[in-house]
Formats: C-alpha cells, sequence, structure tokens
C-alpha cells in the first residue's frame, strides 16, 4: 500500500539511486522495484513518520497520507506530535541539539513512564524495570525516495561542563526503502564515525572518524553526497505553521519591503509580498475563496517605493482597509489563506489547529484551501474542530477495509490520537495500517 501513495504525484521526473549502487550515482529504473521507486512525483512524499522516546509518544509509528488529519482530546500528544515533526525538521537546519537542549535537555523531553508498557496494562501497577535499551530520542520518516532516522542520546562529557544540556547524535542514517535495513542503508554515522556505501555496493568506506556529536552528518556532508543533500532539503523545506499573531504590533500588520515571497514565513511578516506573488501567478483559487469567506471581498496589494502593503476591497466601502484596519478574525483568515496557496510548495505543511479564533462562517472556506494545498503537497493537519474535520471529509483510518483491500488507497485520512498509561496511541489502527519500521540498535 504505502509505495502506492507516491502515484497521487504526477507532476515531474525526478531520478533517485537504487540500493546498492555506488553513492552520488543515479538511475532511471531500479531492480529492486517498488522499495526504491523511481517515478513521476513532486519532492519527497513521505509515507511514514516514527517518533520513539518523546515526551508521551513512546514508540509511535504514523502512516503519511496526501492530507493526514491528526485528531484527539487535550492532553493526548498532539502538541507532541508537532513539537517532535519539528525537532525532525530541525536536524537538516543542523539545529536540533539546540532545540532540545531549549526544552529542557533530553532528560527533560524524554519519555517519562517505563521502558515497556506491557506489565502495566496487564496488572494496572505501573513500575519502572531494569532498562533494556539506553535513555534516547529517536525520529524518523521513510518515504518514496529516501528515508532518515536520527538517534539523541545523553551527553558523555563531563558534568563539570556547562552543556550538559546538549544531546549527543549517536546515530544517522540516510537509507531507501520503507525500512531501515543493511542492504538500503547508504550513509550511516555512530557517533564520531561517518561510513558511505562502497562503490562496489558491499560495505561502506569511511568519510570521517571524527565527527562533533552535536553536528548532524546532513550538515556536514551534504555537499559531497547528493542523498544527503536531498534528505536535508526536504526536511529544510518543511512549514510549520502554529497560528499567527494579529495584534496591534503583529509582524503582518506592518508595511514591509517586498521581494518574491513563494512560501509564507511562520511570523507571517511577508504577507504582502506572499500575496502579490500568488496574485502575479494568476491562480484565481486564492481570490475565488476570498470573495466566498468574505461576501464578494477582493484583496490587492500596495506598492510604494518597494514597500508592501495588503489591501482588502470589501462592498459598500470607499476606500480599501489596509492590514492596520483589519480584524483579527480577516488577517487570520488571510494569513492561512497566503500560506496554503504557496506558489512553491514545501515537501510537508503542518498545521496546528488552524481554525483558532475564526469564526465558524470561515472554516469551510479553510477546509478548501486546505484540501487544494493537498492536492500539491502533503499536508498535517492537527486539529481540535469537528466542522473542520467535516469539510475536509477525511476518513477515519479505522474505517478502512485492510483485510480484502477492496478499497482505493486513501487521499485524505483521520488518525484519532489517545492516551494509554500515558502512552500516545492511535485509536482502532489496524496491524495492517501500520507502516513497516525498524530502529535498529547502537
Amino acid at each position: 500500500m504505502w509505495t502506492e501513495l507516491v502515484e497521487w504525484f504526477s507532476i515531474r521526473n525526478v531520478n533517485v539511486r537504487c540500493p546498492g549502487t555506488a553513492l552520488g550515482a543515479v538511475t532511471r529504473r531500479c531492480p529492486q522495484g517498488p522499495t526504491a521507486p523511481v517515478g513521476i512525483y513532486i519532492g519527497t512524499v513521505l509515507t511514514t513518520v516514527a517518533v520513539r522516546g518523546y515526551r508521551s509518544l513512546r514508540d509511535l509509528v504514523l502512516p503519511m497520507f496526501p492530507l493526514t488529519v491528526v485528531t484527539g482530546a487535550n492532553g493526548t500528544g498532539k502538541s507532541s506530535l508537532y513539537r517532535a515533526l519539528r525537532l525532525l525538521a530541525d536536524c537538516g537546519r543542523g539545529g536540533v541539539v539546540a532545540s532540545l537542549a531549549r526544552q529542557g535537555g533530553l532528560q527533560s523531553a524524554a519519555w517519562a513512564g517505563p521502558e515497556a508498557t506491557k506489565g502495566a496494562r496487564r496488572t494496572g501497577d505501573v513500575q519502572g524495570t531494569v532498562r533494556a535499551r539506553p535513555v534516547s530520542i529517536e525520529l524518523g520518516y521513510a518515504s518514496n525516495d529516501f528515508g532518515y532516522l536520527v538517534d539523541l542520546g545523553l551527553p558523555s562529557i563531563s558534568k563539570t561542563s556547562a552543556f550538559v544540556r546538549d544531546p549527543e547524535i549517536k546515530r544517522e542514517y540516510v537509507f531507501t526503502g520503507a525500512v531501515l535495513r543493511p542492504s538500503a542503508t547508504l550513509v550511516q554515522r555512530t557517533r564520531p564515525i561517518v561510513e558511505a556505501r562502497s562503490e562496489s555496493g558491499r560495505g561502506f568506506d569511511g568519510v570521517s572518524r571524527s565527527l562533533p556529536t552535536y553536528r548532524s552528518m546532513l550538515a556536514e556532508f551534504a555537499g559531497g553526497f547528493p542523498e544527503l543533500a536531498l534528505v536535508r532539503g526536504a526536511l529544510r523545506s518543511w512549514r510549520f505553521y502554529d497560528g499567527f499573531r494579529v495584534d496591534d504590533s503583529a509582524p503582518a500588520r506592518q508595511p514591509q519591503i517586498g521581494t518574491r515571497t513563494p512560501i509564507l514565513s511562520d511570523d507571517g511578516h511577508d504577507l504582502a509580498a506572499a500575496i502579490q506573488t500568488i496574485i502575479e501567478t494568476e491562480d484565481d483559487t486564492f481570490h475565488r475563496v476570498i470573495a466566498d469567506a468574505f461576501d464578494g471581498a477582493a484583496v490587492s496589494v500596495d506598492v510604494t517605493n518597494g514597500v508592501f502593503d495588503v489591501e482588502v476591497h470589501q462592498r459598500g466601502m470607499l476606500r480599501p482597509l489596509r492590514t492596520a484596519e483589519l480584524s483579527d478574525g480577516t488577517l487570520r483568515f488571510l494569513l492561512w489563506a497566503a500560506a496554503l496557496s504557496s506558489t512553491e510548495p514545501p515537501a510537508l505543511m503542518v498545521l496546528n489547529e488552524p481554525e483558532t479564533s475564526l469564526h465558524p462562517a470561515l472554516i469551510g472556506p479553510l477546509a478548501e484551501l486546505i484540501r487544494a494545498a493537498s492536492d500539491r503537497t502533503q499536508v498535517l493537519v492537527i486539529t481540535h474542530s469537528d466542522v473542520l474535520q467535516h469539510h475536509l471529509r477525511a476518513k477515519p483510518l479505522r474505517d478502512f477495509d485492510y483485510e480484502s483491500r477492496s478499497e482505493e488507497n486513501p487521499s485524505a485520512v483521520q488518525l484519532e490520537v489517545v492516551k494509554d498509561y500515558g502512552e500516545t496511541q492511535v485509536a482502532g489502527l489496524h496491524p495492517l495500517a501500520v507502516p513497516p519500521w525498524s530502529w535498529g540498535s547502537r
């Protein structure tokens, strides 16, 4: 099922390398078949996201779809999933160690329950046990081209150091296919040692024996290895939108010097430039949704000496309203519309409770923008809103018949997360719906 998900993108050709070929070589077709798909898609299409040992995510493996809607009650782990994805994206930017340190270090962010929960579920008594594995936070994904896994562990530096909150990168892997396997591994890192698949495809050649444990191999060696560059580029392209400021001093309310802006920033300061970029693509979806949401309103951008400001033209008004004059709800919707109408969509767009502080009448138009965005890139939505879920038309994964495989692969799927003995799980997740995954070992 998972390898077939690449078919929903049919835009342009991208070459990838088969397992076992020389690092840096590319091929049009792989003899191994769908484990290393070569075909028509746009960018990296995630099939699996996996998190182990982070907050309430003791061991979570999620299937990913063109539109994945994550729901659940407060405290079930939705925010932990959002933050785990941000940490994974930080690996591509070389900032995962600093990000985790800002959360209080690995010991603060790590799973606080017992290593195994079977005994607690059987007896109802939660007790600590002798650990079989080291304390760690592990993150990874599999996709239609390459997969990535990172293992963050406790620092081995002296306790007298001021950097005791800094975790160490113990392991990193870039691999092909759905599961980490020795035969599918292209580049691997164990503490300071980095190795790459040899030209013969049999074994590994040394790349470095002195990579600092606070630096990722994605940042240090992407220039020499195309596979690392593609993984780093995919992670860097991910965009996270966790609401927007709309108070009087919000960045989005201030006129800004504008340059072409294909992707809205996470704080929305470049709203006017992003909207002008959308306008010049002549895609009418943005304008049609704005008109439907605000009774025929139209949006334009005023440019004066290179300074950009949004103007909203409303029925019955003698002049347009600028961003400083817009209501909080109107400005917030414009920000979401600009983010979702990106002219160069990122590989993954993660939206955290986009319905917050919007009038119920705007939820339908917002859902239309989200669905349109999922036709061009992957979108993951975390939401509490039953109304938004209804408009997104995402089918609960538990309703699919995986035994008979009689249904088509879903494009919009709802995953409900629940807490069980402190652990975040997906409610009703059928065993056949869980993607294959391997964490390997240190």
